[in-house]
Formats: structure tokens, sequence, C-alpha cells
């Protein structure tokens, strides 16, 4: 039986380690911008939230950009640009987009000497879905007109846009998690301008077909910053450290960074 036990403890042992983080070393000056960064995510994203929850709502303000918007979309429809547009919003739907994050951690979690990213990114994914879920009946904006939706109707309440949002939080989070650690000027460039692109493409995706105004697409980009910012802040504090400064049990030493 002693053997036994000590087996089990050894096992959650070799549990825990490969559940805590991979840590940091950076420059103080790295580690406070990575801090204002996330600060000023956050800020940027609610602040812009809360005033276009406060436009839709009272139908003024930016929300008066809806209809022009819409017609403008209207108006490219073709049958090409349309079948490409419907990939999109299947891929990033309610049901292949959960498949593509659960596919994406497990991979990663598999395949990496540490959970914590993976665990992040499932998190960020979580909070995008329930801060959705949370908020469209709050709000209550009404969609576009059923005649206008190329894809069927729906009724839903249409402010955020979970599609936007789950899109947003994806690439924005996935694009961070791998810049961070690959720490290249030229990788970080490239990952948030890919990210920024699909983004954009979803949104039009989700304006074309005739289920969102700009005013529900803007509104989850804005909600989206804000919980990026949220991530950034969690592994800034989590895993960043600065060589030589004093944590919980002595000073801290530098390690080699796993993936």
């Amino acid at each position: 039986m002693p053997a036994a036990a000590d087996l089990r403890t050894s096992r959650l042992s070799d549990w825990n380690k490969r559940f805590v983080v991979e840590e940091r070393y950076v420059p103080a000056a790295t580690r406070r911008r990575l801090y204002a960064t996330s600060v000023a995510l956050v800020a940027v994203g609610l602040i812009a939230f809360v005033v276009l929850a406060a436009n839709v709502m009272t139908h003024t303000g930016y929300e008066r950009l809806d209809v022009p918007v819409e017609r403008w979309f209207n108006a490219q429809r073709s049958a090409e640009t349309t079948g490409f547009m419907t990939v999109l919003a299947i891929i990033f739907g309610p049901v292949a987009m959960p498949f593509i994050v659960l596919i994406t951690v497990i991979v990663w979690a598999l395949t990496a000497r540490h959970l914590w990213r993976p665990f992040l990114l499932a998190a960020g994914m979580l909070t995008g879905v329930l801060l959705a879920q949370l908020l469209a009946p709050l709000i209550r904006h009404p969609r576009p007109p059923v005649s206008l939706m190329l894809m069927g109707p729906d009724h839903t309440f249409s402010f955020p846009s979970g599609h936007v949002l789950g899109a947003s939080d994806f690439f924005l989070i996935f694009a961070f998690l791998l810049a961070s650690r690959i720490q290249r000027r030229w990788f970080t460039v490239a990952a948030f301008v890919v990210a920024a692109a699909l983004v954009v493409l979803q949104v039009a995706s989700r304006l074309y077909l005739g289920y969102h105004w700009i005013s529900d697409t803007t509104g989850s980009v804005a909600l989206s910053l804000a919980v990026v910012g949220g991530v950034i802040a969690l592994d800034t504090r989590r895993t960043v450290r600065v060589e030589g400064e004093r944590i919980e049990g002595g000073l801290s030493q530098p390690q080699v960074d796993g993936t």
C-alpha cells in the first residue's frame, strides 16, 4: 500500500509539474509594456463596447451607420461571393468553431511541454461565449430583416455578434500566445496582421449574409479586445519574470522556456 500511495503521489506530482507554466525572463521594460498593453486593451475595449451598446439601445450615434452599411453590402452580392461568405460563416459558426477550438487545444496540450497556453486559449474562448450569451438578451438589438438573411431566418438578438467575437478571440489570443514566446518582431507583426485580416473577413461575412449590423460586429471586436487584454495581463502575471527579482521562495532564476 505505501508503494501504491507513493506511485499515485508521483503521478500527481508529474501532472502538477506539467501544468506548472514555463517562466519567461524578460527585461523589466518588456514586462511593463505587456502590462501597459493589457490595460490599454481592456480600457479601450470596454469603453468602446459600452458606448456602442448605448448607441444601439438608444438608436443614436454609431448605430445610424447600420442601414447604410448593410445596403452597401447587399449591393455587392453575387453567387461566388455568397458561396465564400457562407463557408466563412460555417467555419466560424456555433457548430464548427467549437470543434476547431477543441482540436487546437487538445493537439497543443498533447504536444506542448506545459498546458498553460492551451488552457489560456480555451479560457479566453469560453469567456467570449459566455459574454455573448449573457449580453445579447440584455441589450436586445434586433437583427436585420429576415428577407436579407441568406442562410435562413434567425430571430435571436444580434449585439454582440457571437461569430465575430469567437473568431476575434481565437485569432488574437492565438497570435499573442505564439508571438509572446517566439519574440521575433517580424513574427509578431505577421501574426497580428493575419489575425486582424481574418477577423475583418468574418465581420464582412456577417454583414454580407444579412445577419448583423456594423454596430453588432464592431461591438464584438471591442469586447474581444477587452478579453485579449485580460489574457495578456493574466499570462504576464503568471509567467513573466525579471531575472534577479525576489519572488515567493527566493530569487527568480533563469529557466529554459518550453513550447
